[in-house]
């Protein structure tokens, strides 16, 4: 190969390798959300993301529900018992994602539940989550923190897990995500007042959701935390929600799930 020849193909690789520095360097900095959204008219995969402990068992019925209703489904099993680190069981939702994604669905939707909508929102903001997610529902999430985590990282460090001092309000990594979500991302977050887990529960308001209590269109339920998934009105919420019409503050009490 002469000199000459030889210097070009040098100064194409060098080209080469600077282009993919500036591409992982803008993905590294947060600036590499493309504004590419799924098909709104063709919904795929439905994740389900537990809260706090990890237990799968309060999405099973709700998983249930939307596969009656003709969607695929699949409930995560969160590492650490669902009490490590946030971060990681963002990534293990990111991997979920791409494996959804490579058995040939268009997009995924995201069901949150408690903490899970905060691992949710992580997968969002750190894993470009708005170029795949479809629609996005979170069931009271301490998406601000809850003052029993708080109290724990405060009093009890050391019987404080990852995730409980994550979930302390004020933690460097809530405060991390603490801004208005990707444009055009629809996401509903739903939270009951009757919440005894998540104090305050409008802790799950999110800034570019629709925000809906559940007591503020079904001024008479009485639905606890651990009820939110499996509660009649909420259910038929969700399904609404991860519908094909545009999604949009609901006005109403559903009266049933079907």
């Amino acid at each position: 190969m002469s000199p000459r020849r030889r210097l070009l193909l040098l100064g194409v690789a060098a080209a080469v390798v600077v282009a993919l520095l500036v591409v992982a360097g803008v993905r590294l900095l947060g600036g590499g959300d493309s504004g590419v959204r799924p098909d709104q008219a063709q919904p795929g995969t439905v994740l389900l993301v537990p809260g706090y402990g990890g237990s799968r068992t309060a999405l099973t019925e709700l998983a249930g529900r939307l596969r009656d209703a003709g969607r695929t489904t699949d409930v995560l099993t969160l590492p650490g018992d669902g009490t490590g680190d946030l971060l990681a069981q963002a990534e293990t939702l990111d991997a979920a994602v791409r494996a959804a994604v490579r058995a040939g669905s268009p997009s995924v939707d995201v069901i949150g539940y408690s903490a899970g909508g905060v691992v949710t929102r992580l997968w969002v903001d750190r894993h470009h989550g708005a170029e795949v997610a479809r629609r996005i529902v979170t069931l009271g999430s301490p998406l601000h923190g809850a003052r029993i985590a708080g109290v724990g990282a405060a009093l009890a460090p050391d019987a404080c897990p990852p995730a409980c001092r994550e979930l302390a309000p004020g933690s460097d990594l809530l405060d991390s995500i603490d801004g208005a979500l990707p444009d055009r991302l629809p996401w509903l977050s739903i939270w009951t007042e009757n919440d005894e887990t998540v104090q305050p529960p409008d802790s799950a308001r999110l800034d570019g959701a629709v925000n809906v209590s559940l007591q503020a269109i079904c001024p008479g339920a009485q639905v606890a935390h651990g009820d939110l998934p499996t509660d009649p009105a909420v259910t038929a919420l969700v399904l609404r929600a991860l519908g094909t019409e545009p999604l949009t503050e609901p006005t109403s009490c559903p009266t049933s799930a079907g």
